[in-house]
């Protein structure tokens, strides 16, 4: 033990002295000048000394770097009109709820994304060009490809009159003077189709940065409406157009349930949830504070591009190559987020609730990178109930390219999402 403990003190006494050594030795050789050593020493303390410390001690500095809200992108982009995004049929509507513990009240941002089978039967009432709606293949129920249902489970082409599912959306798109971009009807439209209709629901939770409007994940919402599922995307606090509150692991949590109970207070449909990075840490927190608040949870869970907890995370990510071999690192950065309760620690969280998993990750994620999705998968594997909901993996290739954002583009992700929701849509556990 004391000779690795030695041995540890010498690699971390040369770690934080070899860049100063080297700015030294370059003065010492006339390589550069007495003014420029100083320059160069001062840069190396303000850097990897100064502002680890500041971080340490600023919880507000801690929170910019994770949540990263200040990062907005596509430029210019108006949220409240999910058409300008390529959405045809979509809500843009705001939860309001108190937040008890940090005495506000909170307007979450939510778009719901009707299911494409539901708006090719409405078009014409909703104001949607049929052309632009895609003739996408959706695997069945069964497995087997072609004129599948997706999302909707039950038809009405299988002895199911529209009466039975539809009386009341048509009662409301018939209605005189009733116009799709008027707020109340609209209000009233969407929550009855969500009511009303077969069509299971996706409550997607996505990571930092950007809003639910950024390109990646609209892309997404557009699979899974060609599955024909509805899609609810939220921002939580401090992103879009949500209230403007400083973020923090219980608050985002606290507005992912706020979301999770207006959609269950509608409809009886399954809901699963989609975290995406970021939201990955979300989802797993929810579904423990569902089960420890003794709440019905979802019927399942996908986590895509996962992290095990936010200390490895930080670790491994790009923006902290430069400091993470530092001997303080740990101290100076690591510690201070876990004491201020940014831990995100999916791998704790995966062994509190019983609802199946499916995590997908890309090799070539450089944000997120493959490892870490992998080693909270085998935590899973190790933690979980012999008796609980499976969980899943599932890679892909380094040479698909797909990286951080993109596995909504794999080819195969829309039999895969079909068939483990279908797995799981009648199950409790």
């Amino acid at each position: 033990m004391v000779l690795f403990d030695l041995d540890r003190i010498i690699t971390d006494f040369f770690k934080a002295t070899v860049l100063p050594g080297i700015v030294v030795g370059l003065w010492l050789t006339d390589l550069i000048t007495l003014s420029a050593c100083a320059i160069f020493l001062v840069v190396i303390v303000i850097v990897f000394i100064f502002l680890p410390i500041v971080f340490k001690y600023s919880f507000g500095l801690q929170k910019s770097i994770l949540f990263l809200t200040f990062i907005s992108y596509p430029p210019n982009l108006d949220l409240k009109r999910p058409d300008k995004c390529g959405l045809y049929a979509t809500r843009n509507f705001y939860i309001s709820y108190r937040d008890q513990e940090e005495d506000v009240d909170v307007d979450i941002a939510v778009w719901h994304v009707l299911p494409n089978d539901l708006v090719r039967r409405y078009a014409r009432e909703l104001h949607v060009d049929e052309n632009t709606i895609p003739n996408a293949t959706v695997p069945s129920i069964e497995g087997s490809l072609g004129g599948g249902r997706g999302g909707s489970i039950v038809p009405p082409s299988e002895g199911h009159s529209s009466d039975d599912h539809y009386q009341q959306i048509e009662r409301f798109l018939h209605t005189e003077g009733f116009t799709p971009s008027d707020e109340t009807h609209q209000r009233l439209l969407f929550e009855e189709c969500l009511r009303a209709t077969t069509n299971d629901v996706v409550l997607y939770l996505h990571g930092n940065t950007a809003s639910r409007g950024a390109t990646h994940r609209v892309e997404l919402y557009q699979m899974l409406r060609g599955l024909n599922y509805h899609v609810i995307a939220m921002d939580y606090r401090g992103y879009g157009d949500s209230a403007n509150l400083s973020p923090s692991e219980r608050g985002v949590v606290y507005d992912a349930l706020a979301v999770y109970q207006y959609v269950t207070s509608i409809t009886r449909n399954p809901v699963y949830l989609w975290g995406h990075s970021l939201g990955t840490g979300v989802s797993t927190h929810l579904l423990s504070l569902l089960t420890e608040m003794s709440l019905p949870g979802p019927r399942a869970v996908v986590l895509e591009s996962p992290f095990n907890n936010i200390k490895e995370e930080i670790c491994a990510h790009p923006f902290s190559q430069v400091y993470r071999h530092l001997p303080w690192f740990d101290y100076l950065i690591s510690k201070p987020m876990y004491a201020n309760k940014l831990r995100f620690e999916s791998d704790q969280h995966i062994a509190e609730f019983r609802q199946p998993v499916l995590i997908l990750h890309a090799e070539d994620d450089l944000v997120v990178p493959f490892e870490l999705g992998y080693k909270l998968y085998r935590k899973a594997l190790d933690t979980r109930g012999k008796s609980w909901g499976p969980i899943e993996f599932h890679r892909f290739e380094k040479t698909s390219h797909y990286g951080h954002k993109y596995i909504c583009r794999a080819p195969n992700l829309p039999e895969i999402v079909v068939r483990f929701f279908h797995a799981y849509r009648n199950e409790q556990y």
